[in-house]
């Protein structure tokens, strides 16, 4: 019994040799399976396989000129007359960065001879660039069929005509037409431009009360054509003007650096003085 004892001790060591390898054996497929699995997830992370999506070109023009300026007082007062006000009455508005437009009319009487009307107007529209709706440029070109198609349907209208206009923006059309309103044959002309991301919509049209002869409808083609130039060029102008100019925020540091700098001059002279006072002090003391 005595010499038993250790040999069973021996046995059971040597059983438990196996329970102790299958034991690690699982360890390591477990810790297997989690490196195959993390490699996996990795692999298939979206962040990896989802590709960059392109980024759409920036609006060339972030604002708008004011529409009232776009014409020149000169060009108004041929086409129109004797504007109400030369100034021109501003459309309303939401956002004017967006949005804006100004009209002129006016009735030039001469007496047993007949009044001639002349009414204009101009309009624009400003596109920002949009990732899900494309760039700036892209939009206005859309508009800018709308609007053409607008001006060749609008209730009314007879002998409507449409032609390219050349040296205007980056595109243009001219629509020409005429329309019976007030008992009197209007002339028409509406000139549909765009220049990058902006487009501009003008009208010119005329008529002649009284027994006055109506315009031609050259002379209203060619007169909304000009106006048209003067819109489109205005787009231009007030992009450069508006890079130009100093803005406030610079314009109040560079205050606020000259206050500095003034003040550190009266700092420094009231140390000189406190310093120069301490001296005589000492002297006299002496």
């Amino acid at each position: 019994m005595h010499r038993s004892a250790p040999r069973l001790s021996r046995i059971l060591a040597c059983a438990a040799v196996p329970v102790m390898l299958v034991v690690a054996g699982c360890s390591s497929d477990s810790d297997g399976g989690k490196k195959d699995s993390g490699s996996s997830a990795s692999s298939a992370s979206p962040s990896a396989s989802k590709k960059a999506e392109p980024t759409v070109e920036p609006a060339k023009f972030a604002q708008l000129p004011d529409p009232c300026k776009s014409i020149t007082k000169k060009t108004i007062t041929s086409l129109v007359p004797s504007a109400k006000s030369k100034n021109g009455t501003a459309t309303k508005s939401s956002d004017l960065t967006a949005r804006a437009g100004c009209s002129w009319n006016g009735l030039d009487d001469n007496g047993v001879k007949g009044s001639q009307y002349r009414w204009l107007d101009v309009g624009f529209t400003r596109f920002d660039s949009d990732q899900a709706l494309g760039s700036g440029a892209k939009r206005a070109q859309q508009d800018f069929a709308k609007q053409v198609d607008k001006a060749k349907t609008a209730d009314g209208v007879k002998k409507v005509a449409e032609a390219p206009a050349d040296g205007i923006g980056d595109q243009a059309t001219t629509v020409t037409y005429d329309l019976s309103k007030t008992s009197e044959d209007f002339k028409y002309a509406t000139v549909v431009a765009r220049t990058e991301n902006v487009v501009i919509t003008l009208t010119y049209n005329g008529a002649g009360y009284a027994g006055a002869k109506a315009p031609s409808a050259d002379d209203i083609r060619k007169g909304a054509e000009k106006a048209a130039k003067e819109a489109v060029a205005a787009v231009a102008a007030d992009k450069d003007s508006g890079s130009t100019a100093p803005s406030q925020k610079a314009t109040d540091k560079a205050d606020d650096s000259k206050s500095s700098d003034s003040g550190s001059d009266d700092s420094k002279k009231s140390t000189d003085r406190k310093t120069s006072a301490r001296k005589s002090s000492v002297k006299k003391t002496s």
